[in-house]
């Protein structure tokens, strides 16, 4: 396929590629600013704000799907959706937040006591970006919620998916590499399951 990735320079932007690449897609990383990024086969890079979309369409159209990996409290998901209606792209995918997921019913995780200050505005920011796509009538998109601790570590192949409900493992941690959410993220781009839905993934 021909993927377009946005946000390609950070840490989970950096393990999508290497999923993609791996697996012989071609892609198009796009971020502000690329200079970081290292060239090789199968890759063209470009600078954009992905905040404006007569600037990003242009790079989008031709393109089987998008996936978006840009941190939300600098994002805007009305600006991403237009880009892609604009570009005639079919399918996003979203790299999520766990900070919406549910801990009980009815209560996400973001809304439980001692949920660090710190995270909570981009936290919160997630929770109106997946609000607003479950509002989005055309587009057909899928948003990938991470475990609550999400870290650069190994790529095992070894994990769970889920639905609204953050997992654990038997020991009660909630967590996820950051390979491994790569491969969930690139089998549901091959293999769609999640459509106009959000999931998770977790060990």
């Amino acid at each position: 396929m021909k993927v377009a990735l946005i946000g390609i320079s950070g840490q989970v932007g950096s393990r999508l590629l290497a999923e993609l690449l791996r697996r012989g897609h071609e892609v198009t990383g796009i971020a502000r600013n690329t200079g970081g990024v290292a060239a090789r086969p199968r890759l063209l890079l470009k600078n954009a704000d992905a905040t404006r979309p007569a600037q990003l369409a242009p790079l989008l159209a031709g393109h089987d799907a998008v996936i978006s990996a840009m941190k939300f409290a600098t994002s805007d998901a009305a600006a991403l959706i237009a880009a892609l209606k604009q570009a005639d792209v079919p399918r996003l995918l979203v790299v999520g937040g766990a900070g919406s997921l549910e801990v009980a019913p009815g209560k996400a995780l973001i809304d439980a006591p001692g949920f660090p200050a710190a995270y909570k505005p981009e936290a919160e920011a997630g929770r109106r970006f997946l609000e607003t796509l479950r509002q989005e009538s055309r587009l057909d998109w899928s948003f990938l919620s991470p475990s609550a601790e999400f870290v650069p570590g190994e790529r095992t192949g070894s994990f769970r998916l889920g639905d609204e409900r953050l997992l654990t493992d038997a020991s009660g941690r909630s967590w996820i590499s950051m390979e491994d959410f790569a491969i969930a993220m690139v089998d549901e781009l091959e293999a769609p399951k999640h459509s106009r839905q959000r999931f998770t993934v977790g060990y």
